[in-house]
């Protein structure tokens, strides 16, 4: 099943553009593109000479950014890349809004950028990016926890519990092929890997142009395929910043990733999709005897299965093995007429219009009216804006990414001091808490028996149980009560107090 949560200008007029780096082609090619070109070695003084000579010139404060054009950002340490920006008080109205494309070369991302509502000149930065592969973002915005919510097909409302209430924010589409974001000439991404290298890459540029957000913590979020993205970007972003030191740059300050209902590991996630329609978790069981007698035996023999596509990795069984084993596991919970986001209620409307929730009908009409696309600068080379792109996610399978053991990624990362936080909705199917639970469980990493031998205990807010959580050091499991697989949607408050003791008072 393709996950949403895991799973909108005219004004692109390139003559009265304004240029902020290097202006010269010819200048541009004395440089290293160490990123684009692995090995290459990049030339710290010929990017140092950029800066003293005035052929980069950082914009310095969000402020010089203007309404009316796009500028555009350059940095000569990556000459294949660049960013097209643009002002609006669009969505929020409090706050600056800032919408343009990540373009490298072919490959162009659509971005939105809200400054926070209490202290942007203080205040982390965080990167949203919903899942699929293949979900637009503008869900994480316009449902979940963006500034404001679209209401209608033609309205939105503001949205008191944003996530800008304590942070600087972006919403990405991404990869290619997503939302707002194309490619030209049949460019594609298909891995986590390709997608990671250009979000690296648009994330220097932006510390280095935005001076006042260098050293800023940085926090990569996401739902759902996030948790399969998420521990990728930060590797990258990691991989990147030696690359900057020597080049005599800021190095990004990743402090944390925050995965949300992540369908991080498969073989964890497919086996529990069992437990939740079988068991009295968080709903009574779903199933009748006969049917849970019947997917209990398909559980057994494909823990066995998926097992060894961890230590083998065969790519054809795999494919085979993952195809039997959650379709079989899928097509019993789907008959069953339940929101694969939610088992505590039916689907909304039918499943490939609505995705079980109406207001994504009414973001994908809202964001490809003419009036929408024009404020947010949207490229006329898009003809409409994709809520869900089933080629991404064919691509993303053809190379069987989905099998990918990302939760090493997330031990490494704890090893080197990256916080995580993994949080699940109580009531999602699809990425559930139980699963999410075993994979932190499972985890390889320094301190792994200390988390195992925590028990869970109850968070609270305003004195009321939120959930369920379990910490040691950097990394933290926590689930949601009420909340399905879009938690911020369905419990906006308490997943607002998570972020802020999680980036703002750094309390698991």
């Amino acid at each position: 099943m393709f996950s949403f949560g895991v799973l909108s200008l005219s004004l692109l007029s390139l003559t009265a553009v304004v240029r902020s780096s290097i202006h010269k082609p010819s200048e541009r090619k004395v440089f290293a593109d160490a990123w684009a070109a692995p090995g290459l070695q990049p030339k710290p003084q010929v990017v140092l000479d950029a800066y003293d000579t005035g052929l980069f010139m950082p914009v310095g404060h969000m402020s010089a950014i203007s309404s009316a054009d796009f500028t555009i950002l350059e940095h000569p340490l990556f000459p294949h890349h660049s960013v097209r920006v643009k002002k609006s008080y669009f969505c929020d109205g409090t706050v600056p809004a800032y919408t343009g494309y990540i373009d490298n070369e072919a490959r162009h991302l659509f971005f939105y950028f809200f400054e926070s509502r209490d202290d942007p000149d203080k205040d982390d930065v965080i990167f949203w990016t919903n899942g699929g592969p293949g979900g637009s973002s503008a869900i994480g915005l316009f449902m979940e926890l963006g500034p404001c919510t679209v209401t209608s097909t033609g309205n939105t409302t503001f949205n008191p519990y944003s996530w800008n209430a304590h942070a600087n924010i972006f919403f990405i589409d991404q990869p290619v092929g997503v939302g707002f974001s194309y490619a030209e000439y049949g460019e594609s991404v298909g891995d986590s890997i390709e997608a990671g290298r250009d979000i690296a890459v648009f994330s220097a540029i932006f510390f280095e142009h935005f001076t006042k957000f260098k050293g800023r913590g940085y926090h990569l979020a996401g739902e759902s395929y996030a948790g399969r993205y998420l521990p990728v970007f930060a590797t990258e972003i990691l991989k990147l910043n030696p690359w900057l030191l020597e080049a005599g740059l800021t190095p990004i300050n990743l402090e944390s990733i925050m995965i949300g209902n992540g369908c991080t590991h498969m073989p964890s996630m497919v086996s529990s999709k069992y437990d939740m329609q079988c068991k009295n978790i968080s709903v009574p069981p779903i199933q009748d005897i006969s049917t849970c007698v019947r997917l209990k035996q398909i559980r057994d023999r494909c823990k066995t299965l998926m097992r060894s596509c961890d230590e083998e990795f065969n790519v054809i069984s795999c494919k085979a093995v993952f195809q039997f084993c959650d379709n079989s596991l899928e097509d019993a919970y789907l008959a069953t007429g339940y929101n694969p986001y939610d088992i505590s209620k039916y689907c909304e409307g039918p499943y490939e219009e609505t995705l079980c929730y109406p207001i994504t009908s009414n973001i994908s009409t809202f964001l490809n009216r003419a009036d929408t696309r024009e404020a947010l600068g949207v490229d006329p080379a898009v003809e409409n804006y994709i809520l869900s792109n089933m080629d991404v996610w064919a691509a993303f399978w053809g190379h069987l990414e989905i099998m990918f053991p990302t939760q090493y990624y997330i031990g490494a990362l704890l090893e080197r001091g990256i916080r995580v936080l993994v949080y699940v909705g109580a009531n999602d199917w699809i990425c559930n808490w139980v699963g999410n639970e075993r994979m932190t469980l499972d985890l390889e990493w320094t301190r792994q028996a200390e988390f195992v031998s925590q028990p869970l205990r109850e968070w609270e807010v305003d004195g009321a149980p939120a959930g369920l959580t379990r910490n040691v050091g950097p990394f933290t499991f926590a689930t949601i009560f009420g909340a399905g697989h879009m938690a911020p949607y369905d419990k906006p408050k308490e997943s607002l107090e998570l972020l802020k003791r999680w980036i703002v008072e750094q309390d698991p």
